[in-house]
């Protein structure tokens, strides 16, 4: 669940950095998310893909 959830974060920061803008911000903070969950699955020694 949470590499879907990683999955559909990355799609809306590349659609972020691509098009909208005004909402860029928001789109990396989800990035930033993203990436905290993958950490997160990969210390607690579960297989991250």
């Amino acid at each position: 669940m949470l590499v879907t959830i990683a999955i559909l974060l990355l799609i809306l920061w590349f659609l972020g950095v691509v098009g909208v803008y005004t909402v860029g911000w928001f789109v990396h903070i989800l990035l930033v998310l993203a990436v905290i969950l993958f950490l997160i699955r990969v210390i607690q020694g579960r297989n991250p893909l």
